[in-house]
């Protein structure tokens, strides 16, 4: 299911989102708008927002509450997206040069802290204790990913399980949230909630797994990042451990080595243990596991245009190869 035709469903709300995201982004510094306008038009699939917009239809929701949150999620996503480019030294995203390559270190990670604060600011304005409770718990929470996976890097003994750890918050929590979200503005039923809820962890378990295949699967046409740029990271994700794990000899130390020194030299090697190892592969089932326990959270959910296109979406995130 291409993901256009899931967002026709909520069209008129994407754009809405869009244009309340602009409005919120004035500032008379030139470098804070030249930036964001920059990364907010290089693209982007928007499927953080997407999800809260569609959980708060699939619940019946009115008013435009929903709107403002969704608009949140996306600045809080922009600002992990310029942080963590300057963290990991990227030069490429979404097949355009990263913020921090044009302006420099400084500068996105200023602009990434402006980004957190208006969002901050604006989820208070909406003055609604639960959102805010949410928020507050779940920030933190994302950042210690993001930390955790710092002081992972360069560790070939990674075992599977932190990895999970490390994947559950920093991808996983913004899209669990999202879906909440959007389910605490519409209802005041526990069980409708964590049904959202739990369907937002998976679908970004999925998420972030698709993402790591698609590192040594893809092109940088069809990412918009550098091939195997994980590895140069020093990053153990999910295809590698596997490779790892179904290795032994000169191919198991050839990937503990690239890992250890961050180090893409050897990445054509690299890549074809991966595909004699079917790591490829084991990373994408386990993706369609948590895609699969997305869809068996939605079956709470009263059935509406708005929760199959949920359904369609957890089909999109792992069926797609962008």
């Amino acid at each position: 299911m291409p993901l256009e035709s899931i967002r026709t469903l909520v069209r008129e709300d994407l754009e809405s989102t869009d244009h309340f995201i602009i409005s919120q982004l004035e500032s008379n510094i030139p470098m804070i708008k030249d930036i964001i306008e920059y990364v907010l038009t290089c693209g982007g699939k928007r499927v953080r927002p997407l999800v809260l917009l569609l959980s708060a239809r699939a619940l019946a929701h009115r008013g435009q509450k929903h709107i403002d949150l969704a608009a949140v999620i996306e600045l809080i996503h922009t600002a992990t997206l310029l942080h963590d480019d300057v963290v990991d030294d990227s030069t490429l995203r979404r097949g355009h040069k990263t913020a921090n390559t044009l302006w420099g270190n400084d500068a996105s990670v200023l602009v990434g802290d402006f980004l957190y604060s208006r969002a901050f600011q604006i989820v208070v304005e909406i003055k609604h204790g639960a959102v805010l409770d949410i928020f507050a718990k779940a920030t933190p929470y994302i950042a210690e990913g993001e930390i955790l996976q710092l002081v992972n890097c360069n560790n070939p003994d990674t075992t599977e399980q932190f990895y999970f750890d490390i994947i559950q918050r920093k991808t996983a929590k913004l899209f669990e949230i999202a879906a909440q979200l959007g389910a605490t503005l519409s209802t005041n039923s526990i069980s409708d909630i964590e049904a959202l809820r739990e369907f937002g962890l998976h679908l970004g378990l999925a998420y972030q797994l698709i993402d790591d295949a698609l590192d040594y699967s893809q092109s940088a046409d069809q990412t918009g990042k550098n091939v195997g740029q994980d590895l140069s990271e020093g990053k153990a994700t999910l295809p590698l451990i596997h490779a790892m794990r179904e290795s032994k000899g000169v191919s198991l130390n050839l990937i503990r080595n690239a890992i250890k020194t961050g180090s893409s030299k050897n990445l054509n090697a690299i890549l074809e243990i991966i595909e004699s190892t079917a790591a490829i592969k084991y990373t994408a089932d386990t993706a369609k596991y948590h895609a699969l326990k997305a869809r068996e959270a939605l079956s709470y959910i009263a059935s509406t245009p708005y929760r199959k296109a949920l359904e369609k979406l957890s089909d999109f995130v792992v069926d797609r190869t962008y």
